[in-house]
């Protein structure tokens, strides 16, 4: 027998509950400093103290002014901002809510029919001389894990959504003291984010374990299967929160623009423009709590997919507990790392120049990256034995630890790769973006033109990462490789997660600067914060991208074991059919998604177009414009098309397992995460790309970027049109597809047993 890990159990017991907890206290610290900064003026000139209280230091404005009516007027707009965000999300839920426990019967009803709702033992899938828990046990436990999954990613999103919107008008008033107080204000309270949904995420699932552990006893091969459950719960949360968010934030975006920006020649967020409250709102429900819940789906998938290999490996036929849950020791030194990254960011140097705040987030991610190497060779040699096997399709491969190590590192490298790639086709720093806003100069076409190509030349290096990643972690560790690998790229989740929601944050703290009638001086600050916010929370969907193509890979390997099939041969019509179909849902999906967001912006430009023309003294700021019914179409509008594109995901594999069988599935599931990856890597980066080249020329930082300005220029109303086409490519279809080709391979794990006994009806019939 194998020498067993260092690191004895009781260790591994401790250990990863208590990095959940250090998580969830720093992400409580970091609320409390936040909240330091006072939203209310009432305290002022409290006896006569001058500079003694903060709220009379923070109201000083560097211009000599003290005007506390601007103080209550943000507190008022995010108050506005807060209530919008909150009152969507209840709404969502509640629909989600219906559709996820109809699903929960679903998985019920099916896996429990495996063996017709028996309550006797069964043979083991993977060692028939054993015997297993029944297959209803699994039905009852996988619905369990799959509502736990389904509640922490709601929590993890809602969560997120109020810190923003408790953060957004405190970065604004911490801006006039400077560019280096309101960046810090901002990243704190997505680093809040960012370890909330770390911890309570790994804690939620190593509570799942031990508890199911105690029905289960030594039958981990089922104790794991019914795990996989939380992925899928934690997915489909995120898959609505990503499209239904993703709607309403760019229903409200576009609209805004097109009326304000391009017909009426306002800035952006203009008190005047009717659809501002509800932009503003967007950023929050889209890119706060959808990403959210996004990247713990993924953190949980992956995590799964890793659990279910190594429970039919040496570590679960042996019942070597600290090897087992090698996975969650990764992420529990991954918060860590990530905790002692963040102080760079906010403790131990200080931002004094607008030319700063971009690198500095650079370096977030250069820094947890080689802590966290270091933490996962500490992990891997003590967390495993050091020779080991891991289940190969059927077979049993020899392992060593430092292999491993080198699968979970390469993940994390080829995130960072992916990331700086994401970086140089997104920023403004750089000739593409720079390329595509000088295209401008002839118009709106040449603009889309120039961002299409980028967009699709961006896809070659992070495809061929993701390639070597998978080559590697495959050839050192079969599935088992891939799954760490993909965990490996999620591993400094807390730090990612920080750095995408301080994006929206900064561009709340915009609006509000704009809306609450401050200086220029301190809108070009906040301008400066949100441009690095564009370009970090491209990095973010880069990541969650490439961490989704090998999270479902893993899945996939999973799934093909479980529905014993011994060879995936695409020369068979079976799975041919189910490849080319699969490579078309991701068309399908983005299709739907852009079409949504269409229909529902045709509307908000219809009532912004009829309140300017209708209610006098709105354009000369005399009267207030109606901000309520933008919100509410915007609402509506994604409540409704949110639906079916979720629908289309969640049914795919349900009909297809059952009609057509587990062979035409594996050619879905492959189809859709090739042709996925390539599709939601190039949309998110062409959006982007058009995003920064408007704000490029908004800035007139250079001699260049100045020949194409000012605001209201030809260039910059081609700039324009271009950032309202990639809104919808960025911010909803790019970013859904991610959770689409994962949701699809979970949930096909999930019900493997099911489509195994009784799938493939139409095949059997003739």
């Amino acid at each position: 027998m194998a020498a067993a890990a260092i690191l004895p159990e009781l260790a591994t017991q401790v250990v990863i509950p208590v990095a959940a907890a250090v998580g969830i206290a720093f992400s409580v610290l970091q609320w409390v400093l936040v909240s330091k900064v006072r939203l209310s003026p009432e305290r002022r000139g409290e006896g006569g103290a001058g500079k003694s209280g903060p709220s009379d230091y923070l109201i000083e404005e560097e211009e000599g002014l003290n005007d506390h009516n601007i103080v209550a007027k943000c507190a008022e707009i995010q108050n506005a901002i807060s209530e919008g965000a909150t009152s969507f999300l209840f709404t969502e839920y509640k629909y989600v809510g219906l559709f996820m426990s109809i699903f929960a019967v679903l998985i019920f009803l099916f896996l429990g029919s495996v063996e017709g709702f028996s309550t006797k033992s069964q043979p083991c899938h993977y060692s028939k001389d054993k015997t297993c828990k029944p297959a209803l046990a699994n039905a009852i436990f996988s619905t369990i894990a799959f509502v736990l999954g389904a509640v922490t990613s709601l929590v993890s999103g809602f969560l997120g959504m109020k810190i923003a919107t408790y953060a957004n008008a405190r970065t604004t008033l911490e801006a006039r003291k400077g560019v280096g107080k309101a960046f810090i204000t901002a990243f704190r309270a997505g680093a809040v984010m960012g370890f909330l949904l770390a911890a309570s995420g790994l804690l939620v699932l190593y509570i799942a374990i031990n508890l199911f552990g105690i029905y289960y006893g030594d039958d981990w091969e089922g104790l794991f299967e019914a795990i996989t459950g939380y992925g899928l719960g934690g997915s489909s949360m995120a898959l609505f929160g990503r499209v239904g968010g993703g709607i309403y934030t760019k229903a409200a975006d576009v609209g805004a623009d097109l009326v304000g920006k391009v017909e009426r020649n306002i800035p952006e967020d203009d008190p005047r423009n009717p659809a501002v409250i509800a932009d503003n709102v967007g950023d929050n429900v889209g890119d706060i709590a959808g990403m959210g819940s996004d990247l713990f789906g993924s953190y949980a998938e992956s995590s799964c997919a890793a659990l279910v290999v190594a429970s039919i490996s040496s570590f679960g036929i042996n019942h070597e507990f600290t090897p087992m849950v090698y996975p969650l020791l990764v992420s529990s030194v991954g918060i860590i790392a990530c905790l002692i990254t963040t102080l760079f960011a906010t403790d131990f140097f200080e931002i004094k120049a607008v030319s700063e705040i971009e690198p500095a987030l650079k370096k977030q991610l250069i820094i947890s990256t080689a802590i966290m190497t270091v933490g996962i060779a500490l992990v891997s040699w003590l967390g495993l034995p050091y020779t080991f096997t891991i289940f190969n399709f059927g077979a049993q491969k020899t392992v060593q630890s430092w292999q491993l190590f080198l699968c979970v590192a390469v993940g994390l490298w080829a995130g960072l790769i992916i990331g700086f790639v994401t970086e140089y086709y997104t920023s403004n720093a750089y000739s593409p973006v720079q390329d595509v806003a000088d295209s401008c100069r002839t118009g709106a076409a040449t603009n889309v033109i120039f961002g299409l190509a980028l967009g699709y030349k961006s896809v070659i290096i992070p495809i061929f990462a993701i390639a070597f990643s998978i080559f590697l972690s495959f050839s050192l560790a079969a599935m088992y490789g891939v799954a760490v690998a993909a965990l490996g790229m999620l591993s400094t989740i807390a730090t990612g997660l920080a750095i995408d929601a301080y994006g929206p944050i900064s561009d709340n703290a915009g609006g509000i600067a704009e809306m609450a009638g401050m200086s220029h001086r301190i809108r070009e600050r906040t301008d400066a914060l949100d441009a690095a916010g564009n370009t970090t929370a491209a990095i973010g969907k880069g990541f969650a991208i490439g961490s989704a193509a090998l999270v479902s890979l893993a899945l996939f390997g999973a799934f093909v074991s479980r529905a014993a099939i011994s060879t995936v041969d695409v020369l068979t019509p079976k799975v041919f059919i189910g490849l080319i179909v699969g490579a078309m849902l991701p068309y399908w999906f983005s299709a739907m998604t852009m079409k949504s967001v269409g229909s529902a912006a045709l509307k908000m430009v219809e009532e912004v177009r009829r309140q300017f023309n209708t209610i006098p003294g709105l354009m000369e700021g005399t009267t207030k414009p109606d901000y309520a019914t933008c919100v509410k179409i915007s609402t509506d509008a994604s409540i409704k098309e949110m639906i079916p594109p979720g629908a289309l995901v969640m049914l795919t594999p349900l009909i297809v397992g059952i009609f057509f069988g587990v062979e035409t599935l594996s050619g879905v599931l492959a189809g859709a995460l090739v042709s996925g990856v390539q599709i939601a890597i190039s949309a998110s980066n062409t959006g982007g790309a058009w995003d920064n080249a408007k704000k490029y020329i908004e800035a007139g930082a250079s001699d260049h970027a100045r020949t194409l300005g000012p605001k209201g220029s030809d260039p910059h109303k081609a700039a324009v049109i271009g950032d309202t086409i990639g809104d919808p490519l960025k911010d909803t279809s790019g970013p859904s597809l991610n959770i689409l080709i994962k949701l699809m391979a979970v949930e096909s794990l999930v019900f493997a047993p099911f489509f195994a006994t009784h799938g493939g009806i139409l095949f059997k019939l003739f």
